[in-house]
């Protein structure tokens, strides 16, 4: 009979972080939890099997039984939706990739102050320099020193 090595508790650590990894490995495993219900295991036995709490199991069953595989379909997530929408993170990312000469912007080289201000002037949305740098670095456009301050990229 196969075995795994006595590093299990490493190992249900790392299959546990895959399976909640995408919306797709979340998805089939609250499936494959209902499928073992479905074939005669209660949701405690399937809840060991699986890793999961007896109630979340049972929570997806009742979700399966109203709402068919629609109900294990991942739901809303809790927290504050995101202040730039989708659109608005491609309209930066491209302005970003423009020379700042041609862009008609008032500065020379881009900072997390200077996006503060950008995103505040045309989305109407206020973000923290802070929450800018990490946008810039996000977007590649953040280049750190030494002692980790912001250095802003100057445009050629």
């Amino acid at each position: 009979m196969f075995k795994i090595s006595d590093n299990h508790i490493f190992l249900k650590s790392i299959l546990s972080k895959e399976i909640r990894r995408s919306l797709q490995s979340r998805y089939d495993h609250r499936l494959h939890s209902v499928f073992l219900v479905a074939q005669g295991m209660s949701c405690r036995q399937t809840a060991m099997l699986m890793g999961d709490a007896p109630r979340t199991v049972a929570y997806w069953l009742k979700r399966f039984q109203n709402d068919g595989l629609e109900g294990l379909k991942e739901a809303g997530r809790p927290g504050r939706s995101k202040r730039l929408n989708e659109v608005q993170i491609q309209e930066i990312r491209t302005l970003l990739q423009k020379p700042l000469h041609a862009s008609g912007l008032p500065f020379d080289a881009w900072s997390g102050k200077n996006l503060t201000e950008v995103i505040q002037e045309q989305y109407e949305v206020t973000l923290s320099v802070r929450q800018c740098q990490r946008l810039l670095k996000e977007l590649h456009k953040r280049v750190e020193t030494s002692d980790k301050r912001e250095k802003p990229i100057n445009e050629q």
